[in-house]
């Protein structure tokens, strides 16, 4: 259960971050849930574990991981369509 609900906390912090940064990450809910378990690594290892925590997850630090991630996705990804 503690497996499956991270994957659900992941795919929501995905979610709302793609929202914040106003593009869209590729894969649709599968990318959601990638860019938030990565966005969750980035933002701790950036800003720490502090915040409030659900499912193994510190928000803040997550969210603010999951926009910085999804911006640079989505600059790699305009950059490449250029080519």
């Amino acid at each position: 259960m503690g497996f499956l609900w991270s994957l659900i906390i992941g795919g929501i912090l995905g979610w709302i971050g793609s929202l914040i940064a106003g593009k869209d990450i590729p894969g649709g809910i599968i990318g959601n849930i990638i860019a938030g378990f990565i966005g969750a690594w980035i933002g701790s290892s950036l800003l720490g574990n502090w915040g409030p925590e659900i499912g193994g997850f510190y928000i803040i630090p997550a969210l603010i991981g999951a926009i910085v991630l999804i911006f640079v996705v989505s600059l790699i990804m305009r950059a490449m369509r250029k080519n």
